[in-house]
């Protein structure tokens, strides 16, 4: 069974960054497709960003715009997202999520269901 731990959440002002990372263990990690999602409260889970199993292949949701960056060290199981300009919008809980063996077409990283194993999330507060 795979575990994922998110840490790096926080408080910060608009403008500010932050660097999350998730922690997997249970698994081979180097065959996971990764993924990163949020939620805000009242507001459905969405997809930021994704990472192909051997890192050379990203994806981003268009609100990112270059804020956010997705990247995974498979030699220490962890995969981080760098976020740049955060804003009072960016207020959410941020979970990863992983897809173990198997195709992964590109057009999945956005959708929750394609994912096996989510993590427990943290939370990124954003003042203005």
């Amino acid at each position: 069974q795979v575990q994922l731990v998110e840490s790096g959440g926080g408080l910060v002002q608009a403008g500010g960054s932050l660097r999350l990372s998730c922690l997997a263990s249970g698994g081979t990690f180097s065959s996971y497709a990764m993924g990163w999602f949020r939620q805000a409260p009242g507001k459905e889970r969405e997809f930021v960003v994704g990472i192909s199993r051997s890192g050379i292949s990203t994806y981003s949701a268009d609100f990112v715009k270059g804020r956010f960056t997705i990247s995974r060290d498979n030699a220490k199981n962890t995969v981080y997202l760098q976020m740049n300009s955060l804003q009072p919008e960016d207020t959410a809980v941020y979970y990863c999520a992983a897809r173990g063996g198997g195709v992964m077409a590109s057009s999945w990283y956005p959708q929750p269901n394609t994912y096996d194993y989510w993590g427990q999330g943290t939370q990124v507060t954003v003042s203005s």
